[in-house]
């Protein structure tokens, strides 16, 4: 082997160990203590309402992002309408 495939090896050791400690941590930080008390208090409640309005702001604009790309088909819709009323002339010659 080497050493290039040895500092290979060795880094997927690291990054192995180190998502290992991650996952060994993760425990004690998995929750803050509002979170671990009565789901009623008025910190909670306004916890869930702050996520629901902000649900309703990204919602809105993905609302808004379709409405646009609707018209944009619909205006390039129209305008190929009217662009296939219009017959070229060869030489400006009626036929």
């Amino acid at each position: 082997m080497n050493a290039e495939g040895r500092r290979q090896k060795a880094e997927i050791v690291r990054r192995a160990l180190v998502a290992l400690y991650i996952l060994a941590c993760a425990t004690a930080a998995s929750a803050c203590p509002v979170c671990y008390g009565n789901a009623q208090t008025p910190l909670t409640k306004s916890a869930s309402n702050g996520v629901l309005f902000l649900l309703g702001v990204v919602g809105s604009v993905q609302v808004g992002f379709v409405a646009l790309f609707f018209s944009f088909w619909k205006r390039a819709k129209s305008l190929q309408q009217k662009r296939e009323q219009f017959h070229i002339i060869d030489g400006g010659k009626s036929q």
